[in-house]
């Protein structure tokens, strides 16, 4: 019987599959417990954080860009050594008590952990204007850019139950809040509904669709086909809440994932296969923030250090070769 050998290009403690907030908190964290940690990341360290103007919901900063706290987030994290690759992974199997990933330029990672922190992306409109004025009126998140529509009439696009909370959230910063959904009835859960429809603030209109959003600097208006018929509501903003695309694609087998495709994990941010962790906007959870994100990293990262002890514990002797025979 011929025996397969496979050529790694080194093996690591921890992987990290992903460079946004949860990411470099895990990178960070594991670095500092001195684990061979990598990044994993496709674009640029940052995620989402990236495409955010202003973050001021961040402890210890009363505003500051989202660029800015990515660079900072970054920087730190290399100061105590973890290594940052852009590469894309696109592929995570098991190796007998370790983990490959594979990237799209063909390269395999082994680790003894990994955790996942790829994110995801808001599904879009897909329309004119949409990522034009992304970051200049068109916003996917609430929390995070609620507080520059004071005073103004802004509209929500979606009809589900994160439409309708956003919305009534909104309604604390904005003088009116239009509902734009394209069937003539919502989603959301009926008592979400209900408390939407008693808020003088909020309007609904249905069986309506966004063509195009107008503008010159800035979001001024929207293009509406209303019940068949071109409409034009005057906005100054529009927050899109049509869903949300964890990237959970990777996995080799069968994963526990939620009804969004989430994926499932317990309070040590452990996914439903050993030794994998997840952490930030891929995992399931109620919310999805820069604070959130980073306070999952942090777990996910000792987590996958008391991982990797149990496996020294059980008597398996750690191996830095390159090669391995299966």
């Amino acid at each position: 019987m011929v025996r397969e050998v496979i050529v790694f290009m080194e093996e690591y403690d921890v992987v990290i599959i992903g460079g946004g907030p949860a990411g470099l908190t895990a990178g960070l964290y594991s670095a500092r417990a001195k684990m061979k940690a990598v990044l994993l990341e496709r674009k640029w360290p940052g995620g989402q954080m990236l495409n955010t103007e202003k973050i001021e919901d961040y402890p210890g900063f009363e505003s500051i860009s989202g660029p800015d706290l990515a660079e900072r987030m970054e920087k730190q994290a290399k100061k105590f050594g973890l290594k940052i690759v852009m590469e894309e992974a696109t592929t995570i199997r098991p190796h007998g008590n370790r983990k490959v990933v594979h990237t799209s330029d063909g390269k395999e990672y082994l680790a003894k952990a990994v955790i996942v922190t790829a994110g995801g992306e808001p599904r879009k409109l897909g329309i004119p204007g949409e990522e034009e004025f992304a970051g200049r009126g068109v916003s996917y998140c609430a929390v995070c850019d609620g507080a520059f529509f004071q005073n103004q009439v802004i509209a929500v696009v979606g009809g589900g139950d994160a439409a309708v909370e956003e919305g009534m959230y909104l309604t604390r910063f904005a003088s009116k809040v239009y509902l734009i959904h394209r069937r003539s009835e919502l989603r959301a859960a009926p008592d979400l509904q209900e408390k939407a429809r008693n808020n003088p603030k909020m309007e609904f209109i249905l069986n309506a669709t966004v063509e195009q959003i107008n503008g010159s600097d800035q979001v001024e208006s929207l293009s509406l086909l209303h019940n068949g018929q071109p409409e034009k509501l005057e906005v100054g903003g529009v927050f899109v809440f049509v869903g949300f695309v964890p990237n959970t694609e990777m996995f080799h087998g069968p994963v526990e994932r939620d009804k969004q495709g989430h994926l499932v994990t317990d309070a040590h941010m452990e996914t439903s296969l050993k030794g994998i962790f997840a952490a930030g906007d891929v995992r399931s959870q109620l919310t999805r923030q820069v604070t959130t994100a980073v306070g999952d990293g942090t777990t996910a990262a000792l987590a996958a250090q008391h991982y990797i002890e149990s496996l020294v514990d059980e008597g398996e002797v750690e191996s830095r070769d390159a090669q391995l025979v299966g």
